[in-house]
């Protein structure tokens, strides 16, 4: 049997001054803050995520702020490229928008016949504004009006060394279909396909590997209806001998960890319980919210973490 997820649960990247990122992310592309908590692996970092009203799976992007860390590298057996979906009518707003806040960008440009515009964050990360029908409840604010926001995560591009290993895994493992081809880029669809369930897979054979640091994508994690259907899907990875992480509770959703064989670190997230669990709808990412274990630290942790306010 092979494990198909619906999609995309979110995508993790590392950046540098976290005020820049709420600036840029919330300011600059009208994401909503919806949870500002810690990594639960390094609790002195903040961990903070962006999505739309609700924070439902698909939509968020969410950062490891490093503050002054070193820079990464972008390469092989990482993710080179977070796509965001948009409304097909709102690309030239966007494009209007980039031109007015001085951020330099590429395209209009095609590439598997959707409308694109390239362009990077405050920290050098690359992102793709695609033009698509997606439906979803996106986050109005008064700089992003809701027709134009935002609707989640697009896709995904992976770079690799041999397109051979990963399609298979892609393919035979986790139940992705092959969508196509454009250049060097391969498409793969999970779930019903179409955005906000693509992984495009770029051949840059001879290109350096990777170095996660500020600037890079730390990794992408594909949702998962339950914890039982994670379970099932860990023991099909250990079956099939990928070596995957044990449950790690994240409050917010459960997760496991493994590398496909290019090298991108992937993780299959749970959909609940989300992030109502200790915020009401309306107070999203309004306080530090720490994981039950961390909470005596609060007194230490809370005034060493870099304060942030609304974009």
């Amino acid at each position: 049997m092979s494990i198909t997820s619906p999609g995309l649960h979110h995508v993790t990247a590392i950046s540098g001054d976290p005020q820049g990122t709420v600036d840029f992310y919330g300011g600059v592309l009208g994401l909503r803050l919806v949870k500002r908590t810690v990594n639960f692996d390094d609790p002195g970092t903040l961990h903070l995520y962006f999505g739309d009203a609700s924070g439902r799976p698909g939509t968020l992007v969410t950062f490891f702020p490093w503050g002054e860390g070193a820079p990464g590298r972008g390469g092989v057996g990482q993710i080179n490229a977070i796509a965001l979906a948009i409304p097909r009518a709102s690309l030239g707003w966007w494009i209007e928008r980039l031109i007015a806040r001085g951020i330099a960008f590429d395209g209009p440009a095609k590439r598997f016949d959707e409308q694109i515009i390239e362009f990077r964050d405050s920290d050098g990360i690359a992102l793709e504004l695609v033009a698509t029908d997606r439906a979803g409840e996106g986050w109005s604010t008064g700089a992003v009006p809701l027709v134009h926001a935002i609707r989640g995560v697009h896709g995904v591009t992976l770079w690799v060394e041999a397109l051979e290993p990963s399609a298979r895994f892609l393919t035979d493992v986790l139940g992705f279909r092959a969508g196509g081809s454009d250049g060097s880029t391969h498409r793969f669809e999970t779930g019903a396909g179409g955005s906000g369930a693509l992984c495009d897979v770029r051949i840059a054979t001879g290109f350096w590997r990777g170095a996660i640091g500020v600037g890079t994508v730390h990794h992408v994690a594909w949702r998962t209806a339950t914890d039982e259907t994670q379970l099932a899907a860990r023991a099909e990875l250990a079956a099939r001998g990928a070596h995957v992480t044990p449950v790690r509770d994240r409050v917010y959703f459960h997760s496991i960890y493994f590398h496909e064989p290019g090298g991108t670190l992937f993780e299959i997230a749970t959909d609940p319980p989300g992030f109502t669990l200790d915020e009401s709808l309306a107070a999203l990412g309004g306080a530090l919210k720490l994981p039950p274990w961390l909470e005596s630290q609060r007194a230490v942790l809370e005034p060493s973490l870099p304060a942030i306010h609304a974009p």
